[in-house]
C-alpha cells in the first residue's frame, strides 16, 4: 500500500496518506491503456465529412449526346464521376467512430495510469485546492510554488470548485477536472498530477 505525503498550497507537508493497493497499485497493462486511450479520442471524432455521389449531384437530366455517330464514348448522365461537377466514387459519409470496452478494463486502465504516476513520482496530493478570488494570476503562482508552471498539470478535485476552475481557464498547460470526470487520456497527458485528499477518497470508495 503506497504512503504519499500531503500538501498544503505552500508546498508545505502537513501529514501522509495511505493509498489504496487496489487502485494505486497495480501491474500496468500498456496494450490495455493504449485501447482506452484510442476509445477515448474516437469517441471525440465528429465523423461529419461527407461527399455527394451521383445521385446527389445537381444535371444529369438528359443524355448529353446521341449513344452512336458521334465518335465520343457513350455517356449517359452529367452526374458520372468522371465528369467536372460529378458524383465522387467511394467518397467518405457520415459515420460513428466510438466504441466501447468492458467496464472493467475501462476501470483498470485508469488504475494503470493512476499507478504510473506514482511510481514515477509525479502524484501529488494537495490537502485542499480553492481560491478567494478567481484570478489567473493567483494560479500561476501556486503553480511556481510547486515549480509546474512550465509543465503540463492535471489538478483533481472531488467537485468542481469555482474558482480554481476559472482561475485556470486561461492557461494552455493547466486543467481541472472533478474526481467523476477521471479519464485516461487527460492523466497520460498531464506530466504532473495533483489530487486533493477528499478527491482521493471518492476515486477509491468508487473504484475499489
Amino acid at each position: 500500500m503506497p504512503t504519499l505525503p500531503v500538501f498544503d498550497m505552500t508546498n508545505a507537508k502537513v501529514g501522509d496518506i495511505e493509498l489504496s493497493a487496489e487502485i494505486f497499485d497495480v501491474e500496468i497493462n500498456e496494450g490495455l491503456v493504449h485501447q482506452a486511450v484510442v476509445m477515448q479520442l474516437a469517441s471525440r471524432r465528429l465523423g461529419t465529412h461527407a461527399t455527394k455521389t451521383r445521385g446527389m449531384v445537381r444535371g444529369g437530366g438528359r443524355k448529353p449526346w446521341r449513344q452512336k455517330g458521334t465518335g465520343r464514348a457513350r455517356v449517359g448522365s452529367r452526374r458520372s464521376p468522371l465528369w467536372r461537377g460529378g458524383g465522387t466514387i467511394f467518397g467518405p459519409h457520415p459515420r460513428d467512430y466510438s466504441f466501447t470496452m468492458p467496464r472493467k478494463q475501462r476501470r483498470l486502465a485508469l488504475k494503470c495510469v493512476l499507478t504510473d504516476k506514482v511510481k514515477s513520482e509525479n502524484l501529488i496530493i494537495l490537502d485542499d485546492l480553492k481560491f478567494d478570488e478567481a484570478k489567473t494570476k493567483n494560479f500561476v503562482a501556486f503553480q511556481k510554488t510547486f515549480g509546474v508552471d512550465a509543465c503540463k498539470s492535471l489538478f483533481i478535485t472531488k467537485d468542481i470548485v469555482e474558482s480554481v476552475k476559472r482561475s485556470s481557464n486561461n492557461l494552455q498547460n493547466a486543467k481541472t477536472i472533478s474526481s467523476i470526470q477521471l479519464n485516461v487520456f487527460d492523466i497520460l497527458n498531464a506530466d504532473k498530477l495533483f489530487i486533493t485528499k477528499d478527491a482521493v477518497a471518492n476515486i477509491q470508495e468508487v473504484y475499489v
